[in-house]
């Protein structure tokens, strides 16, 4: 298992709180595990600019036909 530092976060009290009660709820074991879990997130979202670039990529597609638009799934 890597070695692991302590990182002390000060947060007001009713942050702190409803930091704790989320973790809880969401199912995690430990407020540590949760705050773990949403920096990891943050890794793995794409930026507003790469967002931007598929946007207008998926508008090129679909106004030079290369996308269909479907009533729905059964229309597949």
């Amino acid at each position: 298992m890597p070695m692991r530092s302590i990182l002390n976060v000060s947060l007001p009290s009713k942050t702190a709180k409803a930091v704790k009660a989320r973790a809880s709820k969401r199912g995690f074991a430990s407020t540590s595990e949760y705050v773990r879990f949403l920096l990891n997130l943050d890794e793995n979202l794409i930026s507003a600019d790469e967002l931007l670039a598929m946007a207008k990529t998926a508008d090129r597609e679909y106004e030079s036909g290369k996308i269909k638009k479907y009533k729905s799934l059964a229309s597949l």
